[in-house]
């Protein structure tokens, strides 16, 4: 039986019809009357390359359209020209507006996506595993102890992040598609990897998927009784986007049940939440979200990367630590914007990053240091930006593995020359030598087998 109980008294009796707009039919989002007609065909071009999703909640809840050009989940959630180059805009556009053939329109599209460096980190040529040399290709192991999993009918979102690394998900391309329906996969992988202990349920969002979806996948799991498995967690945007997924949709008291059975079975269980700014914890159906999540067993970790249009602002990640460590949540990781996709629009430079995050860390109390990062989840592993140092006289970015596909590479200290402009591990150059210590054996870069 489940530890979980509903509290009737923040039970909200009846959820918001939920709606989600597309590119195709976002002029029916009647707050858009506020921008103009140019402003909205640059959205219809940049939507051409990069998928778009929203909703009511999003639209009725997040955004401040008394001044939606400067409003940070509007640029957090709708596309806007600066995502895509000044060129590829350009060229995109000319296209559209002379009504150039639709396959013409089309091969342009897969021609700017290709270039915006669609699957970073290794992901497709060295995370994919092998089970009886057939590749898995709705997992991912990069890391010793965790393996990620890809449940087909999770790999859709309730909105779409303008800054999204896994927006190749979203695009319609079935060979750039990470998914599986095939849980006996994993729970043969896992009998095969006694040194796996935790599984990563992700996407898109494993959140969009009906309880008895879930529980499809989950319940398997605990059947086999894995010895080595010992926490499952769950990435979610669920919620910011839609946090009436844990309050008032139809099976949101079946999904919480579900948590708590996983904790039931004495695994740990975390809801690894994607909060990018401060305004997605103010609404009360989110407190709500946060307190049911926390009485089904469930342990919330909150994570963002910085990105400069939404938060790169010290007060901004103060405010948000705060409230989320008010909430019951445990601050976790502040992510440097993947190496895809808009990078150029997102991205901050590494050491204005960690200076952001040196001010932010220091306005708050010890109980939301728990904080790690800037860090870059780069090809070789999580690699942390520690700060700027000095070697004798030479000014020096100090750097750290906190992830590695080496262990050994964890938690050991390494030095680049100093760089202001930099924004990602590859424009970094070592202090001594020509390579860095984690190139020199490049077979550590294959997928776990």
């Amino acid at each position: 039986m489940s530890t979980y109980r509903l509290n009737s008294a923040r039970h909200a009796p009846d959820s918001t019809e939920y709606r989600a707009y597309h590119a195709r039919n976002w002029r029916d989002i009647p707050q858009l009357a506020r921008l103009d007609k140019e402003r909205l065909f640059e959205m219809e071009v940049v939507s051409k390359v990069f998928p778009f999703k929203t909703n009511n909640f999003v639209i009725d809840n997040l955004i401040d359209w008394s001044d939606v050009e400067n409003d940070p989940i509007f640029a957090l959630n709708f596309p806007h020209r600066e995502m895509l180059m000044p060129a590829d805009f350009s060229a995109l556009a000319g296209l559209i507006r002379k009504g150039a053939d639709e396959a013409l329109i089309t091969q342009r599209v897969r021609e700017i996506r290709e270039t915006l460096n669609p699957h970073p980190a290794g992901q497709k040529e060295h995370n994919i595993p092998e089970l009886d040399e057939e590749s898995l290709p709705g997992m991912q192991h990069k890391y010793r102890e965790t393996v990620l999993f890809f449940p087909s009918q999770g790999q859709t979102c309730h909105a779409y992040c303008t800054f999204c690394f896994r927006w190749p998900q979203f695009t319609g391309d079935s060979a750039d598609r990470f998914a599986s329906r095939e849980v006996g996969n994993l729970i043969a992988y896992l009998r095969r990897h006694p040194e796996v202990t935790d599984v990563l349920i992700t996407g898109g969002d494993p959140m969009i998927m009906s309880s008895r979806v879930l529980a499809g996948y989950v319940r398997p799991l605990l059947a086999a009784r894995l010895p080595n498995l010992r926490r499952i967690r769950f990435g979610t945007k669920a919620l910011t986007f839609w946090p009436h997924r844990f309050v008032n949709d139809r099976d949101a008291d079946e999904l919480l049940a579900l948590l708590g059975d996983i904790a039931d079975a004495g695994l740990h269980v975390a809801v690894m939440a994607h909060f990018n700014h401060p305004r997605e914890l103010e609404s009360p159906v989110v407190q709500d979200a946060i307190a049911r999540l926390r009485e089904s067993g469930a342990e919330i970790r909150t994570q963002s990367p910085l990105l400069r249009p939404v938060n790169a602002d010290p007060v901004v990640w103060q405010t948000m630590w705060k409230k989320q460590v008010d909430l019951g949540c445990i601050p976790y990781y502040m992510f440097l914007a993947r190496d895809t996709g808009a990078h150029h629009h997102f991205s901050v430079p590494l050491v204005r990053a960690w200076r952001i995050y040196r001010d932010a860390i220091a306005g708050v109390s010890g109980l939301a240091r728990t904080v790690r990062g800037p860090s870059m989840s780069a090809t070789p592993g999580k690699v942390e930006v520690l700060g700027v140092s000095r070697i004798g006289p030479q000014k020096v970015i100090s750097l750290r593995f906190l992830q590695g596909r080496d262990p050994g590479w964890v938690m050991r200290p390494f030095f680049a020359k100093y760089d202001e402009q930099a924004t990602w591990l590859d424009e970094l150059r070592p202090v001594s030598g020509s390579r860095w210590f984690f190139e020199e054996r490049p077979s550590q870069l294959r997928a776990t087998a």
